[in-house]
């Protein structure tokens, strides 16, 4: 144990009289830790980002597109949300909402915006689990009616009342006038940071009527997508199954015919997210890994050198009876101690850009894990033992007496 302290003093004393050489051959290594552990670390940060914000809009919620996988689209109707409501038809199916959205121009008080205007039914706050800060949610006969009266993300609150109590106020969406009921809390769900709060909520009726206008050939008013919220988390394969049954039937597709509408689990979209970003974080860990490699590359050259100028010590040391293996370990371990101290650089650079990506984005949390730690030790390790292998290998097999000739 005491040989191998004494390697490693031997080698931090190599290590600080040659600073700039000792650096520039640990710069690959610590590129590679750096880079390997930092995009590891922003891949687990996003996939818990991800995994919360699916978590924030439910695991027992389903999602009906009117488009098959192929991308053909049959719009869905309201004949299709009156027959996935039926209770006898769909019996696991808790609450069915339909949703139509639209980007309009809203105006008010001399501001203008370009905004997302969802119509939605009043079950969107048990659905979605928000409800309204201030003022009231739509109601039932809100709906009936087509009432011209809208609900406020709270981003859209900042952009256009940043001064004013919101509620009672007026906007101007499109031309029409419409009376501000509430302010939606803040929201979490699946989608680009702050987005579920950049939204103004209307009766879907309202929407439909007033924003947008369009019908199908029955005459009846499209529908983007609809929301179904199963009675229970385990009964959501279940749901799926009975909607395919409903909307086949309901729309009269014969059993050689593929499906014209799409049924997505959250779930289903939370694993292909899932998969997307451990491929990623894989692809550039193996590019990082590329760093590593040309990193090992550095050390086998400056080892080399190391060998050719301590050619004579290499006698000498074999004149007073070191053996080859001692040699052999010396400059292995010299070797690793290179890629350890580099790897060390590497562990506090990843550490640094990961708490600023933290400071920068908020919704991130980036941080360095122990396992990774673990890792890029075991990593530097090995890179030293193998790319210095040859080199230790090289000194160790000198002739002793072509050693001390050496000039």
């Amino acid at each position: 144990m005491s040989i191998l302290f004494d390697n490693i003093r031997t080698a931090l004393i190599g290590l600080r009289s040659n600073k700039l050489r000792a650096f520039l051959t640990m710069l690959g290594i610590t590129i590679g830790v750096a880079a390997v552990i930092a995009l590891v670390s922003i891949g687990q940060a996003i996939e818990e980002y991800v995994t919360e914000e699916f978590e924030g809009i439910g695991s027992n919620l389903l999602f009906v597109f009117g488009f098959n996988e192929e991308g053909d689209f049959e719009p869905l109707t309201q004949s299709d949300v009156r027959a996935i409501s039926d209770f006898f038809r769909v019996p696991d199916a808790l609450r069915v909402m339909p949703q139509r959205g639209a980007t309009r121009p809203v105006v008010s008080e001399g501001r203008e915006i370009s905004i997302s205007v969802q119509g939605v039914m009043p079950n969107y706050s048990a659905i979605y689990s928000r409800d309204v800060v201030a003022g009231r949610f739509f109601d039932q006969n809100d709906v009936d009616t087509a009432a011209r009266v809208v609900i406020l993300g709270q981003t859209t609150v900042e952009q256009l009342f940043p001064d004013t109590f919101p509620v009672g106020q007026t906007v101007r969406i499109a031309g029409v006038r419409f009376s501000v009921i509430g302010v939606l809390d803040k929201g979490s769900g699946f989608g680009p940071p702050g987005s579920q709060d950049n939204v103004i909520l209307a009766p879907i009726t309202t929407v439909q009527t007033r924003l947008v206008g369009d019908r199908v050939l029955t005459g009846e008013r499209p529908v983007d997508f609809m929301v179904i919220q199963a009675r229970d988390s385990d009964r959501v394969n279940d749901v799926a199954q009975q909607i395919r049954l409903t909307l086949r039937e309901e729309r009269g597709i014969s059993f050689r015919d593929e499906d014209n509408f799409q049924v997505i689990a959250s779930t289903e979209v939370l694993e292909t997210f899932q998969r997307i970003t451990a491929l990623i974080t894989l692809f550039l860990g193996v590019l990082a890994g590329i760093s590593l490699l040309v990193g090992g590359i550095g050390i086998m050259n400056i080892m080399l050198v190391t060998v050719t100028e301590r050619t004579r010590e290499i006698g000498l040391r074999k004149a007073v009876g070191a053996q080859n293996v001692d040699i052999l370990i010396q400059f292995l371990t010299e070797a690793t101690v290179l890629a350890l101290v580099g790897g060390a650089i590497g562990i506090m650079v990843a550490a640094g850009f990961s708490a600023l990506i933290s400071a920068l984005v908020a919704e991130l949390a980036v941080s360095v894990q122990i396992s990774s730690i673990l890792l890029a030790t075991a990593i530097s390790v090995a890179i030293g033992i193998f790319f210095g292998s040859y080199p230790a290998s090289r000194a160790a097999n000198l002739n002793p007496i072509d050693a001390l000739r050496y000039e």
